[in-house]
């Protein structure tokens, strides 16, 4: 017995990603096992949070919250996700790649035309967390940002979820204004559901409290005599940028030295903590290393302040993660309960002019009220931009959008008095597919290729248990070849070797290998003197790429 959790080997056949299956000792059957032996589970996933914004991992921003399960638990310096949002949340609920899940591209980037992997909604090819985690009869509840699919039957409470609060699409107002209706058109308007039933909010909503409250309340509902799988998924802090005006001016001025600065800053915190060497180099900003000095006054006071109301996104968000956490203390509930936390992608560079999932994006753009005393506001919409996003992601090469490090590599935390790996720093790879079969080992259940009396298609990730309990030094193995394509762009993780593919307009269309232990800022291209290695990727690409069904760039 670990803690309270009796942990046994996965039983059944789960696909890795080199495509070979691999059996474990056979668990001991759910129902004859005590309720109480097996764990409550959290999932956290913040939307487009950058690697250094909670102070646990170098940033300046007040995260009490998170940093106390960090420090208690195992922070993941080298987990991924990828590039985007829906892809993965797609991976992170099915344990597999995006497009064997149905979104191989994002609804609303214009590429989803309906093809097998391009459906642009989680299919039923594979099953979800929710739906495996209810078979093995835990409670599933959710609240908070979907993405993955608007029909009833995409619906969240159609794919597992018990008790469910989403928001439908990508984006919203986190005030909940500019129309929240329960028959709006989608088009000018977020979508709410309730347990599969459009519904609309209360006039006092600000999202990372309304999602949390539902959750709260999910759990306090849940029968007492199983434990129960929740899904906490925030809409913090993805555009447009707004916080209560009181946090805002807890920063006021904190950020007027720039992103050079702030980059410089981090770095240096994160060096002293142990999360990067301390031989490590940035990679340069792009597309102007020196933008910041090209700003007048206005300019910058108006980016110092997206900044400001960034941070306090970001703390509203740990001040929720708090409350729910006290909320399981008081109920008795948090000693026997794993927590996860990550992003969905890295932190966000995007422009109205180049990247939109908000339903009626640029016409709430054209109608907002930008002056600088109003952002962060109901009324205002501004966005993080490009060089914020990079000073975050540092020293990792540019931002959410891109098959880099800077777009992939995301902050992780596990947390649970019941692993022996914690209070500690781990440096293995990881990918988000891992988090759905580390999951269901933990609860003893099965990846089965059946689930609801149908067909589904394997799981690809690696439960990182075994590693959690500090019985193997990583969560994959030396041959494990671990591919991930969105919008063309390609890649490959071996070991310290990534292959990455970036098709035009993000590069050349030409595979290039970088070692990743050197070299974390994926500056130097090292595929001429290594050719077998190359190869080698590229073969395990092919593979990944016929079996994925990936369509030409």
């Amino acid at each position: 017995m670990i803690g309270r959790l009796k942990f046994n080997l996965l039983a059944g056949a789960l696909m890795l990603t080199s495509g070979a299956l691999v059996a474990g000792a056979p668990v001991k059957p759910l129902k004859s096992r005590p309720q109480v032996d097996r764990p409550n589970v959290v999932i956290i996933l913040a939307d487009d949070l950058g690697f250094s914004d909670i102070g646990a991992f170098g940033g300046e921003i007040a995260t009490p919250n998170l940093d106390q399960l960090a420090h208690a638990g195992l922070r993941l310096t080298d987990f991924h996700a990828s590039p985007t949002c829906s892809p993965t949340r797609s991976m992170l609920l099915s344990g597999t790649g995006n497009h064997t899940a149905g979104v191989g591209a994002m609804a609303e980037s214009g590429r989803a035309d309906g093809r097998w992997g391009y459906e642009g909604h989680l299919t039923t090819r594979v099953a979800t967390l929710a739906e495996r985690m209810r078979g093995a009869d835990y409670s599933t509840l959710m609240a908070g940002k979907w993405h993955l699919g608007l029909d009833p039957d995409q619906d969240p409470h159609a794919r597992g979820f018990e008790h469910s609060f989403a928001l439908l699409q990508g984006a919203h107002n986190h005030f909940g204004k500019g129309g929240f209706g329960p028959d709006d058109h989608p088009g000018t308007a977020a979508w709410y559901s309730e347990d599969g039933v459009r519904t609309g909010i209360p006039a006092q909503f600000y999202s990372s409290d309304y999602f949390t409250s539902k959750l709260i309340g999910q759990i306090d509902a849940a029968p007492k005599d199983k434990p129960f799988f929740a899904y906490l998924a925030f809409t913090a802090p993805h555009s447009p940028l707004q916080a209560p005006a009181e946090l805002i001016a807890k920063y006021k001025g904190r950020y007027d030295g720039g992103w050079d600065k702030l980059r410089e800053l981090r770095l240096k915190r994160m060096k002293k903590l142990g999360l990067v060497d301390d031989n490590v180099a940035p990679a340069p900003l792009s597309p102007d290393a020196g933008a910041w000095g090209k700003l007048d006054a206005a300019q910058r006071q108006v980016e110092a302040r997206k900044m400001e109301i960034y941070a306090a996104m970001v703390e509203r968000m740990d001040e929720n993660i708090g409350r729910l956490v006290q909320h399981l203390r008081a109920t008795g509930q948090y000693s026997n309960t794993i927590f996860i936390f990550s992003s969905d992608n890295g932190a966000a560079g995007e422009v109205p002019q180049t990247f939109s999932v908000m339903p009626g994006e640029l016409e709430y753009i054209a109608r907002a009220d930008n002056r600088l005393d109003n952002l962060g506001s109901a009324s205002s919409f501004v966005m993080y931009g490009p060089y914020w996003a990079q000073a975050a992601m540092a020293p990792s090469r540019m931002h959410k959008g891109w098959m880099t490090e800077g777009g992939t590599r995301v902050p992780a935390i596990v947390s649970y008095a019941g692993f022996k790996r914690q209070g500690r720093i781990g440096t293995a790879y990881g990918n988000v597919m891992d988090i759905a079969p580390t999951i269901l080992e933990a609860a003893g259940g099965h990846a089965t290729l059946s689930v609801d009396k149908r067909e589904v298609a394997p799981v690809r990730g690696r439960s990182m248990l075994p590693y959690l309990l500090d019985r193997s030094p990583a969560i994959h193995g030396e041959g494990d070849a671990v591919a991930m394509e969105l919008h063309g762009q390609r890649s490959v993780r071996q070991g310290r070797w990534k292959l990455l593919r970036l098709s035009p307009p993000f590069g050349d269309g030409v595979w290039a290998l970088y070692d990743l232990k050197d070299d974390p800022a994926e500056q130097k291209n090292v595929a001429a003197e290594h050719p077998e290695q190359v190869r080698t990727m590229q073969a395990a690409w092919d593979q990944y790429a016929a079996e994925a069904r990936i369509a030409a760039p």
